[in-house]
């Protein structure tokens, strides 16, 4: 019998944290201008877990609500104290919580399999050979 792996993300003051069990259903990184602004960095990278693996959600947060370019309506749940976003819900896929990979502060956690929106993509940056989209494809997250 093998052993469901456990996690922890947490914001930057470990106030607000989400514990997962079992593996993510993808891990993607994004390249459009929004999580550029939402991140600060160059891209932002995500693991989508079945809504069933969340094992627990503890902390203060507040929530910031925008509309994606495909139309869905997101809502990224921050910490209020240190301002760090540690997951999100997408209206569109009930079942799925977005977390973000840097909130695992895990080196070994599994890597990008797609990367989406290549289109605002640095021209700079090398990225890894895994599928390129110049938008967030519909397939992204297998139910």
């Amino acid at each position: 019998m093998t052993q469901s792996v456990e996690r922890a993300a947490a914001c930057a003051c470990g106030q607000l944290n989400i514990r997962t069990r079992g593996a993510p259903s993808i891990v993607s990184s994004c390249h459009c201008l929004e999580c550029q602004r939402r991140t600060g960095s160059l891209f932002g990278a995500q693991a989508f877990f079945p809504r069933s693996g969340i094992v627990a959600i503890n902390g203060e947060r507040s929530t910031y609500r925008r509309q994606a370019d495909s139309g869905a309506w997101l809502a990224f749940h921050f910490c209020p104290k240190c301002g760090s976003t540690v997951f999100w819900e997408n209206e569109r896929l009930p079942d799925i919580v977005s977390i973000a990979i840097g909130a695992f502060a895990d080196p070994q956690f599994p890597p990008p399999v797609r990367t989406v929106f290549t289109r605002s993509k640095h021209d700079w940056l090398a990225f890894p050979d895994i599928p390129h989209h110049p938008e967030s494809p519909t397939t992204l997250v297998p139910r």
